[in-house]
């Protein structure tokens, strides 16, 4: 006799929304409250960054963290899309710190950011006519007050003609406003907080800095008050045509113009400077292989790179293959207390072990030259050849030990059948090392001795903690010493001297990039014939 169960009728919709309310009720409320936490904390973020990127006008990126903030919260308050919770915020992270990095600087070397080329044309009219104020000599005094919000200055301003009250800031050009009056002097005004007296005689320095222009015409001028209690109209000797996209020298006469190199520029050639930043193409890259005061210090610079990064890895990686071949013998004694002693190089931070090598290496006091050369004065870190020398055996000091550890370990891994089998077949140590040994040794390092490559590609720490690139090269436009590598060369452009070029940084960048992909791609690809030898 055979039961049969009687059909159930499927849940109604109300049934199902209780079911799931009695699941989440039975969830843990501490993992619910400490989500809502953390989405508080995203959200509070999100929320100040808007309000900053609204008051910067910058509403593509505005828009951005809206939808980001918005779809961050719908994924983590749905009860499915499980997969995507876990995945967001390695995307976020990837996106703003690898991505966004990447097409940022790539997109910077097609432009011309440096040094008097790092705002908008804007930015610069006005920098450059606010440069050229005189005070003009008849202005009226205008009654000031100094105002403060959200870290910010402005000036209210009464004007003594009409007596309305006038609010501006640095970006601002004074506009009318209702405020309160005291004697006939605007005082205070809403959303702002007025500065007592005691106070503004400390900020004397930025309002010396604090120029308000008067209107939205940058040629009428800006009203200044460096006592924070009187104002007075200041003009440019610098006069803008908006329709012919000229300045004009109101002393000398002297026009210049847009002619698309990001500054305004006379006829013969003479830039005001601040510019603005522009696209100018593959000017960088082609003024980095044309220009002869580039060019020189970029060949030296790119040779010794390669010959310093293959130079190191070779160096370090038999250094470290001969100590794990003879601390891999079993019959050495305390094995494993010399192992400590080798990887303490290892242990230490790079940059602080070049700082000590630095130290030991200078030519007048340093331990190598007092103790171990009875008082020489070895160049080691200013003549070109000695650095190039002291910076190999500083790097293979403190890059050996990691070799050491991967070839023990690779050696440890390879079966002691191979080589009791080699020994019967009447193989030697060198053949069995050399044909045996090295071979499978290679299919675990190999793509270790890339890496390897590229690290010492763009060894920054060592080349500035130990020489900082000198000794330095003569007659070059740009600050390169013979021990520079190409990243710290990089680096010099960008971020050292007078003239920073930004644009022409990211362009060694870029080259740097694609050299360094091509030879890990191709590289990698030859070493897929070792895996044949599994």
């Amino acid at each position: 006799m055979t039961d049969t169960a009687e059909p159930t009728a499927p849940p109604t919709k109300r049934q199902r929304q209780a079911a799931r309310i009695a699941e989440a009720a039975s969830r843990p409320i501490g993992w619910t409250l400490l989500k809502i936490l953390l989405l508080a904390i995203v959200d509070a973020i999100a929320v100040y960054a808007a309000f900053v990127l609204f008051t910067h006008r910058e509403w593509l990126i505005l828009g951005i963290v809206v939808v980001v903030t918005v779809v961050v919260n719908w994924i983590y308050f749905s009860r499915k899309r499980v997969p995507a919770k876990y995945l967001t915020p390695g995307i976020i992270f990837l996106i703003v710190f690898q991505v966004f990095t990447l097409l940022y600087t790539g997109y910077i070397g097609f432009t011309n950011y440096g040094t008097g080329h790092n705002g908008t044309k804007e930015q610069a009219i006005s920098s450059l006519l606010a440069s050229a104020q005189e005070r003009v000599e008849d202005s009226p005094t205008y009654p000031v007050t100094v105002v403060e919000q959200f870290g910010s200055y402005g000036l209210l301003v009464t004007d003594p003609e009409t007596g309305d009250a006038l609010l501006g800031t640095a970006e601002q050009p004074l506009q009318a406003v209702d405020a309160q009056f005291e004697g006939g002097q605007a005082v205070a005004v809403d959303g702002w907080t007025t500065l007592p007296l005691a106070e503004v005689f400390t900020l004397s320095d930025e309002l010396e800095k604090l120029s308000v222009p008067f209107s939205d015409d940058p040629n009428d001028g800006s009203l200044r008050a460096p006592d924070g209690q009187k104002g007075y109209l200041y003009v440019s000797t610098l006069e803008y045509d908006a329709g012919a996209g000229t300045i004009t020298d109101t002393t000398t006469g002297t026009v210049y113009s847009d002619i698309g190199t990001g500054a305004f520029t006379s006829d013969a050639g003479e830039e005001l400077l601040p510019g603005w930043q522009t696209t100018v193409g593959f000017d960088n890259f082609v003024r980095a292989v044309t220009d002869s005061s580039i060019r020189g210090p970029l060949i030296s610079v790119t040779i010794w790179t390669f010959v310093f990064a293959i130079v190191s890895v070779a160096s370090t990686f038999f250094l470290g293959l001969l100590l794990a071949l003879v601390f891999n013998n079993t019959r050495m004694r305390f094995r494993n207390g010399y192992r400590i002693i080798l990887i303490l190089p290892y242990a230490f931070p790079a940059f602080l072990s070049a700082l000590v090598w630095a130290g030991m290496m200078n030519e007048s006091f340093g331990f190598i030259n007092q103790v171990i050369f009875g008082g020489a004065e070895i160049p080691w870190l200013t003549d070109p050849v000695l650095a190039k020398v002291s910076v190999l055996l500083v790097n293979l000091w403190l890059g050996f030990p990691y070799m050491f550890l991967v070839c023990m370990g690779a050696l440890q891994g390879i079966p002691g059948e191979v080589n009791e089998a080699a020994v019967m077949d009447g193989a030697n140590p060198w053949q069995i090392f050399r044909r045996i040994k090295l071979p499978l040794l290679l299919v675990t390092v190999a793509p270790l001795l890339i890496s390897s490559f590229a690290f010492n590609f763009n060894n920054f720490n060592l080349i500035y903690m130990l020489t900082n690139g000198g000794p330095r090269f003569d007659d070059v436009s740009i600050p390169v010493g013979h021990t520079d590598i190409l990243i710290s060369m990089v680096y010099k452009v960008a971020f050292t001297g007078q003239n920073r070029d930004y644009g022409l940084a990211s362009a060694f960048t870029i080259l740097i990039f694609i050299v360094v992909a091509t030879i890990s791609i191709i590289s990698f690809r030859k070493t897929k014939a070792l895996e044949e030898l599994n």
